[in-house]
This record gives structure tokens, C-alpha cells and sequence, in this order.
């Protein structure tokens, strides 16, 4: 399953909800500097998800706000219910 998220870098709290566009919004306190806030946005998606963080993998947008995300299919058990929830702010 591939998600589409909107990396809000610099946050002052991490939180994964709303949506941008298309995208689910992934915000992060960690700064965009050496793929931390990347590595920080994939941790917080893992977890809104309940999935393992080894269960994600970005596809593309390692430079950009705008990223595409892969869930393993093993893990993706009810995680397509829960990407509609976390963009419509349930």
C-alpha cells in the first residue's frame, strides 16, 4: 500500500493527521537537515499506523516536503481505514 504525505518539518510537536491536497499531513519537531525530518515523519507514520517502522519505506521525495511512503502489505492490515481517519482528523 503507498501513502502520500506532507512533511511539515520543525513542528513543535509531532503529529500525523489532516491532509494537503491529497496528502496526509505528517508533522515532526526534527529539522530538515540530513533526512531527520524524513527518518523522524516515517517513525511518526509508523506509529499513528501501529505498524513496525521496518514495515515503511520511502518510494520517493527524500529531498521534498511531498513524499510517497510504502507500507509492506503483511503490515498494511487496516492501515488504508486508518490513513482515511488521520486525513479527515478523526
Amino acid at each position: 500500500m503507498r501513502v502520500a504525505i506532507r512533511v511539515r518539518p520543525g513542528a513543535s510537536r509531532t503529529r500525523v493527521g489532516g491532509s494537503h491536497g491529497d496528502r496526509l499531513v505528517v508533522a515532526v519537531s526534527a529539522r530538515a537537515v540530513d533526512g531527520a525530518a524524513t527518518e523522524a515523519a516515517l517513525a511518526a507514520l509508523a506509529d499513528a499506523l501501529g505498524v513496525r517502522r521496518r514495515h515503511v519505506t520511502l518510494v520517493s521525495g527524500a529531498t521534498s516536503r511531498d513524499k510517497l511512503v510504502e507500507i509492506d502489505d503483511d503490515a498494511a492490515q487496516g492501515a488504508a481505514e486508518r490513513v482515511e481517519e488521520l486525513r479527515s482528523g478523526r
